[in-house]
């Protein structure tokens, strides 16, 4: 008996696994894996592997990065929180996180690597703003699989390893993230490549629901909030499916948490088309002169302008079953909720993380969460300054440069040539 079957969420129909991201009968919805194991039973395995039983593959990597989550003091006595609970998903030994990317796409990048590994032999090409980029990277750099990465221009600096990735290829792109997906789907059509898939690769969405898993394990159950800060919205659908599957497992509770998200002033497409109730992104309404406010916001990372939001299983679905609430965060609430965390908790922040925290302090003033509840704020990056002590930090240079707008015969002769030195 397989480990797992892939359902289509919109028809319910089991679906060949062949490293698959869309149903075979067309339907415009995400894919969902059902696993044979219908209560969570932890592995003997390192970081995130401990939580194989729900991750769509069979084997593991050599590799201890996986979340870590535990009670809040400081920051939950400033708020006024008894069960505050913090799912640290960054690098900080002295707490167990070992994540040295600093980045919870680290928990995507590793099961989706062996997920490609163990059901195609085709070079994945993924699209980053800059952190998935740079957790893909790291894992190529520890593995040795070959990947291409493609990132907006400006998102090259945020590129590095603690090991010399020799099999990456990273594509910078002059233009913004939604640029360098639409060039990553050039390079997909070439011979010998295959899209990552973002929110459509169960393995992504499975691997940052592990950061729900391990808090319900250390909490002892269902957290009634979840806080997270969202571009595409992937974690906070990932964080409803682990949550769906703890509900069903028995032992952890019988409530779904509600879903608090939030985005960067002054680009917050999801929260415009959330607050009026709409299942339907319209780019004039949420996001008017995108360009222009995907340049201003503090965590550019958080600007996706093709969220999987009106998809079935997507954001709006999330949101409507778990009586969720949309924050639209200024930079400078940011700013501050960042340097309120460090001092109080004791780690930098990754700019979302600071949105994120800014949204747990806007709840907290407004009254839109009771203090008594459960809190579960998901840090999706930090401790960049604590991995500069221990890792010498390797800069990962782009092959090549290409306009917006590009095609993939401006890339074909250097790709084929990396496929067959494969």
């Amino acid at each position: 008996m397989s480990a797992y079957t892939l359902r289509c969420v919109h028809c319910g129909e089991e679906v060949p696994e062949h490293y698959t991201l869309s149903c075979p009968q067309g339907h415009p919805s995400l894919l969902r894996a059902d696993y044979a194991e219908q209560q969570l039973n932890l592995k003997n395995a390192p970081g995130i592997f401990h939580f194989g039983s729900w991750l769509p593959i069979q084997g593991t990597l050599p590799i201890d990065a996986g979340p870590v989550s535990y009670q809040s003091e400081a920051l939950a006595r400033e708020l006024g929180l008894p069960s505050l609970y913090i799912g640290f998903n960054g690098y900080w030994p002295e707490r167990g996180g070992k994540i040295t990317t600093c980045s919870f796409k680290e928990l995507e990048a590793l099961p989706t690597m062996v997920r490609a590994r163990e059901t195609t032999n085709k070079i994945l090409v993924i699209a980053s703003a800059g952190n998935t980029a740079r957790a893909f990277l790291q894992v190529s750099a520890l593995t040795g699989v070959p990947v291409v990465v493609v990132v907006p221009e400006k998102a090259l600096p945020r590129l590095w390893t603690t090991v010399p990735a020799e099999k990456a290829c990273v594509i910078a792109v002059r233009g913004d993230y939604t640029d360098a997906i639409r060039f990553s789907r050039e390079v997909c059509s070439l011979p010998g490549y295959i899209e990552e898939g973002g929110a459509r690769n169960v393995a992504r969405r499975d691997g940052m629901g592990t950061v729900m898993l391990d808090a319900a394990v250390t909490i002892g159950r269902i957290p009634d909030y979840y806080f997270q800060a969202i571009g595409s919205g992937t974690g906070g659908i990932a964080a409803w499916e682990a949550a769906m599957r703890l509900k069903a497992d028995g032992r952890f509770g019988t409530a779904l948490p509600s879903l608090h998200l939030s985005q960067n002033l002054p680009f917050v497409p999801m929260v415009s088309a959330w607050n009026d109730r709409r299942r339907d992104l319209i780019a004039e309404t949420d996001m008017p002169d995108a360009q222009k406010c995907i340049s201003c916001v503090y965590s550019d990372v958080l600007t996706n302008r093709e969220p999987p939001y009106a998809v079935p299983g997507g954001v709006f679905d999330a949101m409507s079953a778990t009586d969720g609430r949309m924050y639209a965060v200024s930079n400078g609430e940011a700013r501050a909720a960042g340097a309120l965390f460090t001092e109080l908790e004791g780690i930098d922040l990754d700019p979302a993380a600071a949105v994120c925290t800014a949204s747990l302090l806007r709840a907290c003033e407004s009254g839109s969460i009771d203090k008594s509840r459960t809190v579960l704020l998901n840090i999706t990056g930090g401790g960049y300054e604590r991995v500069r002590e221990d890792y010498p930090l390797v800069p990962v240079q782009a092959a090549f440069c290409v306009p917006a707008g590009a095609t993939a015969g401006d890339v074909k002769t250097e790709l084929a040539e990396m496929v067959n030195h494969v």
